[in-house]
């Protein structure tokens, strides 16, 4: 097998320990040899490829721990979005949305619009996915996860309504099969319909058999904002019942009534494993969310789906009722001015809001001459429910604070493959682990770029159970990035989101290059693990 020599390399090794000077050997798909200062002369004699990486850092390829890429990897397999911030492997399935078990694929496109799925294949279950992701050859890893709304809508529909015991067994044996077929995890997104009509007493009989299975529960909880300790305890206690590993997703506080919250919201994690609870969180390093604009409507108007949502939206009296829910929220947890339109479904006549894309609700409806919850349900109406949003409302200090927790890593929460396209995606897609390690790290010093890697390598890596990558180390597989600690910088903004981040300048992906010189190299190395 070729081996490659990389030398006079500054080694942040994942585990969070110092910096080194040193280099390293790889051999096939793996690390062979890690050496504190020069390697020995015969090993580097005898190298196919030698690389004097003076002036950089070479550190374990960067695992994003939150990641909507499978509904997007096949359209943008190069994962070049991905590639140029050095990440090597996604964990996918988040937020209770994955790409199976579906009805047809058909569906799951108008369901999931929001993330401007592209597919190649079909397929109904886990094992099928699999198969035709394999088929498209990945330029990333992927780690599979089985999201709750999508199990939900499977087997019990969109109704806003319990599941029977019948039901619940049904899903467990779809958890079951999707286990067999690889899936390392079981999801959920207790604000998205039709996962969030699950009771808790359902979610701790389905996480329970997620745990049996050995998968990783992780949830995008019940409520981000006025209820957030409540949704954290939730999340704990069924976590704690069901006997499973638990992973909060992206903590945050949205509307400033609720800033300062997740200081709370850590401190219930940690009583939390003072009594031996596996949990864990992650975040992302921006003060803007981005979800679907459904999302920010109460309960009852996602009853029967995106279907019943646009029903409800032709009838005067639920339509008032829907606009008196948003309205309530707004000034507490909601503010018009930050929610922003990011991408648009098709439109289903001959309105459309393409040319309001980048404005606020605030905005659309001073246009229109309409509150902005009327403004809200004419672009929802006008785009079949197919609304995705970018919603500022978090704040930089409890951002700040999140991040350098212990207990923390660093996910993205991104869909993105494709360096090119329509709309204004949020830009964690294109520059979340390099504005941790610039941003964050360099600049403003609030963690140390040996904790900012290890919060993107090692930390992920143990969450998911993938224990041969995530570290520097012999025998892992040579899943590795090379950056210049100066210049990495993220350029993607909320304006101009569509760009790329730069001062990454190669990536190998069990030992193959995938960047060189800071440009993608075209060759895909990825697979499902």
């Amino acid at each position: 097998m070729a081996t490659t020599l990389i030398d006079n390399a500054t080694i942040i090794d994942g585990t969070g320990s110092s910096r080194f000077h040193g280099a390293i050997e790889i051999d096939g798909n793996r690390i062979k040899n890690v050496w504190r200062g020069q390697p020995d002369g015969r090993n580097a004699a005898q190298a196919d490829q030698r690389i004097d990486a003076q002036g950089y850092v070479l550190a374990p390829g960067f695992i994003d721990l939150h990641s909507h890429a499978d509904f997007t990897i096949h359209g943008g397999p190069a994962a070049e979005t991905q590639l140029v911030q050095g990440v090597t492997t996604a964990l996918v399935g988040n937020c209770g949305s994955s790409p199976f078990p579906i009805d047809s694929i058909a569906q799951i496109k108008r369901d999931k619009s929001h993330f401007d799925p592209e597919f190649i294949g079909d397929w109904v279950d886990a094992a099928g996915y699999v198969q035709a992701t394999d088929e498209v050859h990945p330029g990333i890893n992927l780690v599979l996860q089985l999201g709750l709304s999508s199990l939900r809508h499977f087997v019990v529909g969109d109704e806003e309504r319990a599941a029977t015991d019948a039901e619940i067994l049904e899903m467990q044996q779809e958890i079951r099969r999707a286990a067999e077929a690889g899936v390392r995890g079981f999801s959920s997104g207790l604000i998205y319909a039709p996962g969030s009509f699950a009771s808790k007493e359902e979610m701790i009989a389905l996480v329970s058999t997620a745990a049996e299975c050995g998968l990783l529960y992780s949830t995008h909880m019940r409520n981000e904002s006025g209820k957030l300790l409540e949704a954290v305890a939730e999340a704990i206690d069924t976590a704690e019942r069901a006997g499973a590993r638990l992973e909060i997703s992206h903590l945050k506080a949205m509307g400033p009534e609720n800033h300062g919250k997740p200081r709370d919201a850590l401190q219930l994690v940690e009583e939390a494993r003072d009594r031996n609870v596996d949990v864990t969180v992650d975040v992302y390093p921006y003060t803007a969310s981005s979800t679907t604009l459904t999302s920010r409507l109460p309960s009852f108007a996602l009853d029967g789906g995106k279907a019943g949502l646009l029903a409800q939206l032709a009838d005067e009296e639920s339509r008032a009722a829907i606009a008196s829910g948003l309205r309530a929220r707004f000034g507490r947890d909601v503010d018009p001015d930050g929610v922003l339109i990011a991408s648009l479904a098709p439109a289903a006549g001959d309105r459309d809001y393409i040319s309001s894309i980048g404005l606020s609700l605030t905005q659309i409806g001073a246009n229109e001459g309409c509150s902005a919850e009327e403004a809200a349900m004419r672009v929802l109406e006008a785009h079949q429910a197919g609304v995705a949003i970018v919603n500022h409302a978090m704040a930089d200090s409890d951002v700040e604070f999140i991040l350098k927790h212990p207990l923390v890593a660093v996910a993205s929460d991104g869909w993105k493959m494709k360096r090119q396209g329509d709309g204004r995606p949020h830009p964690r897609s294109f520059g979340t682990f390099v504005r941790v390690l610039g941003h964050y790290s360099r600049d403003l010093g609030i963690i140390s770029l040996e904790t900012a890697v290890k919060k993107m390598t090692l930390q992920p890596a143990e969450r998911i159970g993938l224990s041969d990558r995530g570290q520097i180390r012999p025998g892992n597989i040579a899943d590795l990035v090379l950056f210049d600690p100066e210049r990495v910088t993220d350029t993607s903004t909320f304006d101009d989101p569509w760009q790329l981040a730069v001062g990454i300048d190669r990536v190998w992906i069990a030992g193959k290059e995938a960047v060189v010189d800071g440009k993608i190299t075209g060759e895909r190395h990825g697979r499902i693990l």
